[in-house]
């Protein structure tokens, strides 16, 4: 009966054969149709003239405020090209790398490809003596999966963790740091969070802090719990007095701890604030343990980092189906998930640990094979965050007219970019008269560098334009130089 509880509980499975994953044991190569189509370079003809002049004059601009364009308008109906400036000029692509990591992701892991976090280990009379949780790169994995993960050990009837809870974070390497981020060391912002083979809550933590009366303490929270250790605490004034808020974080030998100070005033909402954790190994554990320990189930306390001794599956939740975690990439522009599931393409021939080296070898490689890179491509994260990769508009065109070419690929790559006027990072931008709906596109954005790639549909049922647009030099002008992008755009959709 016990058993059977187990197996009822929302969301989790339990000791089910684990499905064959994807294997990378070989460079991947992309699907025939995207190895052989082509698009035709022919010259463009007057017949486009007004749309050339849109995007010269987005050069001219961009020229008098110190800045480099490269853009590149492809036709997928006539195998046309309509602009070609600067085409092969290799630049900061931003977000835009993004755009990479989804297409070779789609290609290599296949769009039904899910993650999958389990819970081993060996239960004797209600009692394990050793709990390892592993998992193999999940983005979405978070708070909610491991209360799934609690309850199906508490309908097991465990009730006691007599040793160690270990946290297996071998399906990665120990560089948990992604490329490039180290150029901004300093930000705490949850865009730069570390990666793991076990990640929890984007590998962030969040402070929530509520006022109570005036002259007494505010109420001080952290999710998820059990990997904080709280120090200071917040004041709360009388109601017009304002905010202010000090919060660091710092090593702690079983988590993190946060040095706090300040005050909130009377009637204030509670304030919600995100911050990276540095070090989030052993994260996932110290907050399995608090939820263990809040469904009464006893545990030492202890947290390891490392493999487990041995021991049977004994519960696991999978992720959304990658075509659906992308969403996360083109619509939102999601750093954490990006460089996950790069990561999740560098693992080694004969599984092991992936790295990010290799996830950017690979993509070059499949780039290659695709007839795709140049001498000057250069891959080094999956994000595109900080100054690392260098990609040309040329490159980017061709890899959206290819993808959307192929049966296979297409609907799901562009199913997860965001839609003009209406959601992600375009919700408001193309919200003019009939242009609502009518760009599917990735955008991207450094403090010098600001990139939209996508496609245009058309109104009347033909396929659609490609354009991939760059401009980078032009420092923290971040609206001016989204304007004159989209009005070039725009006149694409009104041809």
């Amino acid at each position: 009966m016990v058993a059977l509880l187990g197996a009822l509980v929302s969301g989790v499975l339990l000791a089910e054969p684990l499905p064959t994953r994807a294997e990378n044991t070989a460079v991947p190569s992309p699907s025939p149709s995207l190895a052989t189509s082509s698009v035709a370079r022919p010259a463009a003809t007057d017949d486009h003239a007004k749309e050339r002049a849109a995007f010269e004059e987005l050069e001219r601009w961009a020229k008098q405020q110190g800045g480099t364009l490269a853009a590149v308008v492809l036709d997928l109906n006539t195998s046309k090209r309509w602009v070609s400036i600067s085409a092969k000029q290799p630049l900061n692509p931003a977000s835009n790398q993004k755009l990479l990591t989804a297409a070779v992701a789609l290609d290599t892991l296949g769009a039904d490809f899910r993650y999958r976090t389990s819970l081993y280990g060996r239960i004797d009379n209600g009692t394990v003596r050793e709990l390892t949780l592993t998992g193999h790169g999940d983005p979405s994995f978070g708070t909610e999966d491991l209360w799934r993960l609690a309850r199906a050990l508490k309908a097991q009837g465990v009730e006691r963790i007599d040793g160690e809870v270990v946290v297996d974070q071998s399906r990665f390497d120990e560089e948990f740091e992604p490329p490039a981020y180290a150029q901004q060391p300093e930000e705490w912002a949850s865009f730069r969070a570390p990666v793991s083979a076990v990640s929890l809550d984007r590998n962030a933590v969040t402070l929530n802090v509520l006022a109570t009366e005036a002259g007494a303490p505010a109420r001080v929270w952290f999710e998820p719990a059990g990997f904080v250790e709280p120090k200071g605490g917040v004041e709360t004034r009388a109601r017009g007095q304002g905010q202010r808020l000090d919060w660091r974080l710092a090593p702690a030998p079983q988590g993190v701890q946060s040095v706090l100070s300040g005050h909130v005033s009377v009637g204030q909402p509670r304030v919600r604030l995100v911050r990276r954790v540095a070090d989030p190994r052993a994260l996932p554990g110290r907050a399995l343990g608090a939820l263990l320990a809040d469904m009464g189930v006893e545990w030492s306390g202890k947290v390891r980092v490392g493999s487990s001794t041995g021991g049977e599956r004994l519960a696991y939740v999978t992720s959304a189906p990658l075509a659906q975690l992308l969403a996360e990439l083109g619509k939102h522009s999601d750093n954490f998930y990006a460089e996950m599931v790069f990561k999740t393409l560098g693992e080694g021939p004969k599984g092991e640990a992936a790295t990010s080296k290799l996830a950017a070898e690979r993509m070059v490689a499949w780039l290659t094979k695709a007839g795709l890179a140049d001498a000057h491509t250069k891959i080094v994260n999956g994000s595109g965050l900080f100054d690392a990769n260098r990609l040309s508009a040329d490159l980017l065109a061709q890899l959206l007219a290819k993808v959307y070419l192929d049966p296979q690929l297409g609907p799901d790559f562009v199913a997860q970019l965001a839609i003009g006027g209406v959601d992600g990072t375009l919700r408001s931008r193309f919200r003019g008269a009939g242009m609502r709906g009518r760009v599917r596109a990735k955008t991207g954005t450094l403090r010098n560098a600001d990139a939209l790639s996508g496609y245009v549909l058309s109104s009347s049922g033909r396929l659609p334009l490609v354009f991939s647009v760059m401009v980078n030099g032009i420092h923290e002008r971040h609206g001016d130089v989204r304007n004159q992008i989209d009005k070039a755009v725009t006149r694409l959709a009104e041809h």
